[in-house]
């Protein structure tokens, strides 16, 4: 005889997630990004902060919400990624601002702090820092980065520092946002074949029905 599922299946276990690990990772390198960066007392620098915050917020409580609601799953899945995509843009204003590069999808810097799999802001900061020296001897900024005009100035060096900082935080992003994008597809797939706790209730109510039924 097959065991009936679960009223309410296995939920949370969001710290397993990838794409809670990384927006985790983003939530806590961006806030080092700010209070050096931004501002402090700018509207942008608490915007920034709460957009990383919210996602990694949401992504935990959908999580914990799927138990007896897919739809609140989904719905607060997605107000993660939307708030992915309202961080990512203001870090491409930060750079576009500033006169920084945005480094193109297929830089192989990017590709280097994936493969690096850094699980920490500081692990993360090490590899800025040598990025940064290493683009400061060697001249890699992309064009219209001011940090080319003069290694050797504060200004410059604050520049590199700055611009290698807000494209290791977007490559993040893109992972996460990535991670997120394949989470919502599944779990949309999951809810169309599946429904949420009110079709589940209603199947066990159903069984129970016809277990009674036969006795």
């Amino acid at each position: 005889m097959t065991t009936p599922a679960p009223l309410i299946p296995k939920h949370g276990g969001y710290r397993k997630l990838k794409s809670f690990q990384i927006a985790q990772l983003v939530y806590d390198v961006t806030v080092r990004f700010c209070d050096r960066y931004v501002e402090k007392r700018s509207r942008t620098h608490g915007q920034m902060v709460q957009a990383a915050r919210s996602g990694v917020q949401n992504i935990a409580e959908g999580s914990q919400a799927s138990g007896t609601s897919k739809k609140t799953e989904l719905k607060l899945t997605n107000v993660a990624r939307a708030s992915l995509e309202e961080l990512r843009l203001d870090y491409e204003d930060f750079l576009r601002q500033r006169g920084l590069a945005l480094w193109d999808k297929s830089d192989p810097r990017r590709a280097e702090l994936i493969a690096r799999r850094r699980a920490t802001a500081d692990e993360v900061a090490v590899w800025v820092k040598e990025v940064a020296g290493r683009d400061g001897r060697h001249g890699r900024n992309g064009q219209g980065s001011k940090a080319n005009a003069s290694i050797t100035s504060t200004t410059s060096i604050q520049s590199t520092y700055a611009e290698v900082s807000a494209n290791a935080v977007l490559t993040l992003i893109a992972v996460a946002s990535s991670l997120l994008d394949r989470q919502l597809a599944a779990q949309s797939k999951a809810f169309e074949q599946e429904g949420g706790f009110t079709e589940r209730l209603y199947r066990q109510r159903k069984n129970v029905r016809i277990s009674q039924n036969r006795r």
